[in-house]
């Protein structure tokens, strides 16, 4: 006799609330069609369902994200970066307080002496027909961000050496759920036969059919939840073991959408915006936003970045800011609406020729007009670098293309080549090949757990606010 075990999965929503109906009413109607057929099945979510971009999740520090899957009676959910970097301890600490389902990630743990009753490192679930299934999740190991938090990522590696075995002895199926990354899902896959599937998240790969290395069957359903994840395991009674894997990702981008959730979402945004209600500042005069011209609210802001870092220089695309402000009451709703990036400060080390390289590298039309996805970047562009402490003498070549004649310090000196000097600027620019010398630099000095945009509401208030 053979029976099918159904899994059905989200990842990396990043509180796109807008296709959250979708997925409501896609996996309503899976969970009525299992339950007629008898079926065995569950939910489950691989990370990043938070992302403090959306108004409910920065409102109500992602509880809101757990009451939803809690409506869909998720049973096992995972932790991604935006759960874990993006929150202060406390805030992740009592995140899943109320979650209805199991959080499962082997690798995070508390500095603090105590982890939440919450979190667990496996998870074993039986089928009415008396299969195990047991799961284990992992997440990606940002420890230059997780330790200034009080937590801590262990070695992905390590940690599997730790559980798979009892996991494997415990169950008839494994399971990882991963917040790794496609890489790293593959290189596990090659080294662990014990787990029969990998769920992934992270890089928002989409693998509408699944990918089979060995005897692991990998899956991922990409971004946003455009797409939804199906895994379908065939167990065979008689052999005791199974002998079938397939995974699916399903485009549910015309999907209708669940009324339930829709009218949810619209009291938790009511809700949020009466939280985020609080004044700021009380502008006396508008200040507008420019992606490639100079603007005072940019250059205050990139000033009181080098300021609070006690930087020696600091350095802020214009692309940070998506709207201009009205003179007037602005609320932390209007600051979160014009700088919803999660991104955090940071100081690096560079040279004297390294800076001056960057600011090159800044000035060119390809740097400005860059179309940033990722890396906390939620705008539109990167737009124009502001600087504060230094002074940029620049012209241009026949070709109109600028160029760096000279970088001048607050005192009057030239920036010395071989020097090395304390640069803050966004944590964006660590990763990716934007700007190499950021990204490769020894030091890097995190600041946790403030945003930009809470340096924008001190900008604001100190600086451009009426007295109140």
């Amino acid at each position: 006799m053979e029976e099918k075990i159904y899994i059905y999965y989200t990842n990396d929503l990043h509180s796109n609330f807008q296709q959250w109906p979708r997925v409501a009413r896609f996996l309503k109607d899976k969970k009525r069609t299992r339950e007629a057929y008898g079926d065995a099945f569950f939910l489950m979510d691989i990370g990043d369902h938070m992302d403090r971009v959306h108004p409910i999740s920065e409102a109500f520090k992602g509880k809101a994200n757990v009451a939803l899957l809690n409506k869909l009676e998720y049973d096992f959910v995972t932790i991604g970066n935006n759960e874990g970097i993006t929150l202060s301890h406390e805030e992740l600490f009592q995140l899943y307080d109320e979650a209805s389902f199991e959080v499962i990630c082997a690798n995070l743990h508390s500095l603090r002496g105590e982890n939440p009753a919450w979190l667990h490192p496996i998870g074993i679930k039986e089928t009415k027909s008396g299969i195990r299934i047991g799961v284990i999740g992992l997440t990606a190991p940002f420890n230059d961000y997780y330790e200034l938090l009080d937590w801590h990522v262990s070695p992905i590696y390590s940690t599997l050496d730790r559980h798979i075995h009892n996991l494997k002895n415990s169950s008839d199926i494994v399971v990882l759920m991963s917040h790794l990354g496609l890489s790293e899902d593959e290189e596990i896959a090659r080294r662990y036969p014990e787990i029969d599937v990998i769920i992934g998240g992270h890089t928002h790969h989409l693998l509408r059919t699944g990918e089979e290395i060995q005897q692991t069957i990998i899956t991922a359903a990409g971004k946003h939840c455009f797409h939804v994840g199906e895994v379908i395991l065939t167990w065979s009674h008689s052999e005791k073991k199974l002998v079938k894997k397939e995974a699916y990702a399903t485009d549910i981008t015309n999907y209708e959408k669940d009324m339930d959730t829709k009218e949810t979402l619209r009291e938790m945004e009511k809700k949020a915006d009466g939280l985020l209600e609080e004044t700021v500042a009380e502008l006396e005069k508008p200040l507008e936003k420019d992606w490639f011209r100079d603007t005072l609210l940019m250059q205050e802001l990139t000033h009181t970045l080098r300021k609070w870092t006690k930087a020696d220089c600091a350095m802020l695309n214009a692309g940070l800011l998506l709207d201009s402000l009205p003179a007037g009451k602005v609320t932390y709703k209007d600051v979160h609406r014009v700088c919803p990036h999660p991104i955090n400060p940071v100081i690096v080390e560079l040279t004297g020729n390294e800076l001056v390289e960057v600011i090159r590298v800044s000035l060119t039309k390809e740097f400005m007009e860059f179309p940033l996805k990722g890396f906390g970047f939620r705008g539109e562009m990167l737009g124009k670098m502001m600087f504060s402490g230094i002074n940029v003498e620049t012209g241009r070549h026949r070709n109109g293309e600028p160029y760096v004649k000279n970088v001048i310090q607050e005192n009057g000196e030239l920036i010395n080549g071989n020097k090395r000097y304390f640069v803050a600027t966004a944590d964006t620019f660590t990763f990716g090949r934007m700007l190499p010398e950021v990204a490769k630099s020894e030091v890097k000095q995190y600041f946790l757990p403030e945003f930009i945009r809470d340096l924008l509401a001190d900008t604001l208030k100190h600086k451009f606010s009426k007295q109140l």
